[in-house]
């Protein structure tokens, strides 16, 4: 009896291990890449939770010209990886030929932040994806928000291939607004940059940094960039007015068409430092078009306004500290983003 017991016992006690191994085993396949080197966890949002399927159906979404109203702009087109995720121009340009008014940002660790667009309108990724899908100098022909985001949605809906993948998904297979961009919005959370040179360094790798780069981070201490562009991602979230086109005619009125408050005026979101030499030109105009130029700007101390940061002052640095500051901000280009690959076919 005894033998018999532990006969039946153990082969059940076998199979719950078993089940509960495959559980874990599901789990893992949904749980998002790891971060690189540096970078804390991703904030992944509770009600938009990541999934791999949610992530490759917004690689596909974000790659897709479809969305645009005349089928020749995508998320991609001003965000490239070719141009680290901005688009290696002025100022965007979105469908027939319309000009923006702005530099397409990088979305490189845009996981992380908790304000988008240049002058902060949105506080979720999610709201940033809808954005330029209703914006007639991006990929909107229709100027009612509302008509743009269905004319979007009736798109995705008559292409038939995309249906089993928002079923994957989502359990949906007649997607909402909100559906493509929390599908989008998945994708971009997972283009990331870390394990450069610096983050080895500071994880104890004394080579990771040559002379001249540990110098530049020296100077970039003690000239005060860290003030704004500090943290793991360098960059505060806040938004500043660094006199940057306060000397044009008609000046960007920036966070100040947000909030209303006058001091805002000319204030535009920091941006991560991270990969920055691959995402040029600069500044909110796009107006600088090299990292030197960047650092002789704030040498000079901007631009002089009202409204100008108190921490924004002439810095007088030698051409020897300008070298070494430019070189510890090609040490921040890291990894997590090179693997990103347009597709080479879409649903249809």
């Amino acid at each position: 009896m005894v033998l018999s017991r532990t006969f039946v016992v153990f082969p059940l006690a076998l199979l719950s291990l078993l089940n509960l191994g495959t559980l874990r085993s599901s789990e893992l396949e949904e749980k998002p890449p790891a971060e690189p080197l540096g970078l804390k966890p991703v904030p992944w949002p509770k009600d938009n939770p990541y999934s791999a399927s949610k992530a490759e159906l917004g690689r596909l979404l974000y790659f897709d010209k479809r969305l645009s109203a005349d089928g020749t702009v995508s998320c991609a087109t001003c965000h490239k990886r070719e141009c680290g995720f901005s688009d290696c121009k002025e100022i965007a340009v979105g469908i027939n030929g319309h000009k923006g008014t702005r530099h397409s940002p990088t979305i490189i660790n845009a996981a992380y932040y908790t304000h988008f667009f240049w002058d902060g309108r949105v506080d979720s990724l999610e709201e940033q994806c809808k954005g330029p899908i209703a914006n007639t100098k991006e990929m909107a022909a229709l100027k009612d928000a509302h008509e743009a985001h269905r004319e979007c949605v009736n798109k995705v809906k008559s292409i038939a291939g995309y249906q089993p993948l928002f079923k994957k998904a989502f359990g949906v297979d007649q997607p909402t607004m909100e559906e493509i961009a929390q599908a989008i919005a998945t994708f971009e959370r997972t283009i990331l940059s870390g394990n450069s040179p610096y983050d080895r360094y500071k994880a104890g790798d004394s080579s990771a940094l040559t002379a001249e780069e540990i110098r530049g981070m020296a100077i970039y201490k003690k000239t005060g960039c860290v003030n704004c562009h500090g943290g793991f991602n360098f960059a505060d979230d806040r938004f500043h007015n660094i006199g940057v086109g306060m000397d044009q005619k008609d000046p960007d009125p920036g966070r100040s068409a947000i909030t209303g408050n006058p001091k805002d005026f000319g204030a535009f979101k920091t941006p991560t430092l991270r990969d920055t030499a691959n995402a040029s030109p600069y500044m909110h105009d796009g107006s600088l078009k090299t990292l030197e130029a960047v650092v002789e700007f704030y040498d000079k101390g901007g631009v002089p306004n009202k409204n100008l940061h108190p921490l924004i002052r002439p810095l007088h640095l030698s051409k020897e500290e300008k070298e070494a500051l430019v070189s510890f901000l090609k040490a921040l280009s890291g990894e997590g983003w090179q693997h990103v690959q347009e597709p080479g076919s879409f649903p249809q």
